[in-house]
């Protein structure tokens, strides 16, 4: 249990931090979840819709810390593959 005032502040801000970032990641998982639907529907303006939405929504998370840059890029990479690949098809 915090003690000194400073630990107590620092248990408060925590807090509030892990709030935010779980909005945050909860946020991306929608948007990934809404371009999974449409690549599986197979419907490629929705998939390429939902893919320009997710995108930013996942470099903005990268931005603030919620996920790794190097991961969203990895996510970024392959699910444009995937989109692309629908598109062709």
């Amino acid at each position: 249990m915090a003690n000194t005032p400073s630990a107590k502040k620092a248990t408060r801000k925590i807090a509030r931090r892990t709030a935010i970032n779980g909005a945050r990641r909860s946020r991306v998982r929608t948007f990934l979840r809404k371009v999974e639907e449409a690549i599986a529907s197979g419907n490629k303006d929705a998939a390429v819709e939902a893919f320009r939405a997710a995108e930013p929504e996942m470099r903005r998370a990268a931005s603030k810390g919620v996920f790794h840059r190097n991961t969203v890029s990895r996510k970024i990479s392959r699910l444009s593959h995937r989109v692309k690949a629908i598109a062709e098809a």
